[in-house]
């Protein structure tokens, strides 16, 4: 780490000496490095802002993104009908009726000019005959509008272009954001530990791009630095956060008996391209349940997989992919992750079941990803928007994390312009409760994945309950005490929420309550933290 001999010296990033933690100054510090966080520092950094990135691990949610980016193109680059309202449209019915529909069609009708601006960046994406971007459809989706690179390996070409462009950043590793500093109700800065031990980094903006909390769970297709970091620091700072409850459940993570930790998602793109879901039977594991069958909303799909799994006892159900031409060609990744695991998706059924996959709800901001504190910002998984609702559209995640990332790094510039820098404040390492990530993992998997009910949230609120305190002096002690923040917070939103919608299942109250089409907000003491 490179730093100044004093502050307000004529680095533009500067040293502040006055306590046993080392701090620095900024005009913005972004936490994350995902799509969301990227886009954002790269916003801030163009408008002269000094920008400093927080990178906690190396691998991104973005990384694994198999899909595609979800993308109405100009009418004169298409030979659909698609169009802003037909995405609109598919995105307010794969929200179950708690979609902002004014923030849908923002983000929506902005997503060609984000994606032009990442293609500015350097990535490539994979091109028709006829020389115009190939486009498919995944679950969900009326249209075929899914813009993808390397067959399935879209994430990994976005996180390349990216981290290209953000070369010239200054972008820390091994950083842990700890804490948000706080100034009379406003944002500046935040408590961190790294490689130097702990230190502060004063700003008069920050953004939260931390991403999900799939290792709330035993399995999840999120890597390692998932754990919920971004909503549990909004916590901590006594913020809200909406709609926590929908944890969508992916239809399709490779199974593999005994295995947790990161899984391989196995893309919804292969059922777009005419794979079909059967149980060991060989039956279809969603005729019936929706006119879209096979390519129906996630929520659906892995409630039909959930179902089928109780009825039968079996550990999976399979994915059949025989039929897709050229498997290997058009989805390398997942031919990959198969071949690893000992099956070849050319011949035989991929063994698959539900996994965490992304959480619909977080911090709660606007489209520009403003929060109720003046200079936090938030965008991506972390964030919630309106987009999604009770459950996300497939490929609306690359899309809204460019779009607001964007968005919210513009803002925090203009904030930090505006603000000036921040008075330098005492700071020092807070404990908080933490329940042993291993007990708690088997007591979210137990009680509050696919399907919930009230007993379950009862024991699983007695063991959050219980959580000793623990001092925030390593990563992993942040990390568990994020996860059993956001637990707590899940937990009571669960709890609230008597009734079935979207990626939210209540085996007690499987219906939809009309009186319910709302978001519910928590703040720190609702949901016990």
């Amino acid at each position: 780490m490179t730093r100044s001999p004093a502050c307000g010296g004529s680095s533009p990033i500067a040293a502040c000496g006055g306590s046993n933690l080392w701090r620095q100054r900024a005009d913005v510090v972004v936490i994350g490095t995902g799509v969301a966080g990227l886009a954002a520092a790269l916003a801030a950094h163009r408008r002269g802002r000094t920008v400093v990135v927080l990178s906690k691990v190396g691998d991104t949610a973005t990384f694994y993104a198999q899909g595609g980016i979800a993308v109405v193109l100009p009418e004169s680059f298409r030979d659909t009908d698609d169009s802003v309202d037909a995405h609109v449209a598919d995105t307010l019915a794969a929200g179950a009726g708690l979609c902002d529909p004014d923030a849908v069609r923002s983000i929506v009708a902005d997503g060609y000019r984000a994606v032009t601006d990442l293609v500015g960046w350097g990535a490539r994406f994979d091109e028709s005959a006829a020389g115009g971007w190939a486009l498919t459809r995944e679950g969900g989706h009326t249209r075929h509008r899914i813009i993808h690179a390397g067959g399935d390996a879209t994430g990994a070409e976005v996180q390349r272009a990216l981290d290209d462009a953000a070369a010239r950043l200054d972008v820390r590793h091994n950083h842990v954001a700890v804490d948000l500093m706080l100034d009379d109700g406003t944002v500046s800065g935040v408590l961190v530990l790294s490689d130097d031990g702990p230190g502060v980094i004063h700003a008069p903006s920050v953004i939260i791009a931390t991403g999900g909390l799939g290792h709330l769970y035993q399995a999840t297709t999120n890597p390692e630095g998932s754990t919920g970091d971004g909503i549990a620091l909004a916590m901590w700072a006594g913020m809200a956060v909406s709609d926590v409850e929908f944890v969508q459940f992916h239809p399709t993570m490779l199974f593999d008996p005994g295995s947790t930790g990161r899984r391989p998602l196995i893309t919804e793109a292969l059922r777009g391209e005419g794979a079909v879901l059967v149980d060991a039977h060989g039956q279809s594991v969603t005729a019936g349940t929706h006119p879209m069958g096979d390519l129906a909303p996630r929520d659906v799909v892995a409630a039909a997989i959930e179902a089928r799994l109780t009825q039968t006892g079996d550990a999976c159900v399979f994915l059949d992919a025989r039929a897709i031409d050229r498997l290997p060609e058009r989805f390398p990744t997942v031919t990959a992750a198969c071949l690893r695991a000992g099956i070849d998706p050319v011949r035989e059924l991929i063994p698959v079941v539900p996994g965490a996959h992304y959480s619909c709800g977080g911090v709660a901001t606007d489209v520009h990803g403003r929060t109720e504190v003046a200079g936090l910002f938030a965008a991506g998984e972390a964030a919630r928007t309106g987009m999604h609702g009770a459950n996300r559209l497939a490929s609306n995640s690359l899309l809204e994390g460019l779009v607001v990332g964007g968005r919210a790094g513009t803002a925090a510039a203009e904030h930090a312009a505006h603000a000036g820098p921040t008075r330098v404040a005492a700071a020092a390492l807070p404990a908080r409760p933490a329940v042993p990530r291993a007990e708690l993992q088997r007591a979210m998997t137990t009680h509050a994945s696919v399907t919930r009910t009230g007993d379950g949230l009862a024991a699983l609120q007695e063991i959050l309950d219980g959580a000793p305190m623990r001092r925030l002096s390593r990563r992993r002690d942040v990390e568990d005490a994020a996860l059993t923040t956001v637990a707590g917070a899940l937990a009571a939103a669960t709890r609230a929420r008597t009734e079935s919608r979207g990626c939210h299942h209540r085996a007690d109250f499987p219906d939809t309550d009309p009186a319910q089409a709302f978001s519910r907000t928590l703040v720190p003491e609702v949901a016990g933290t």
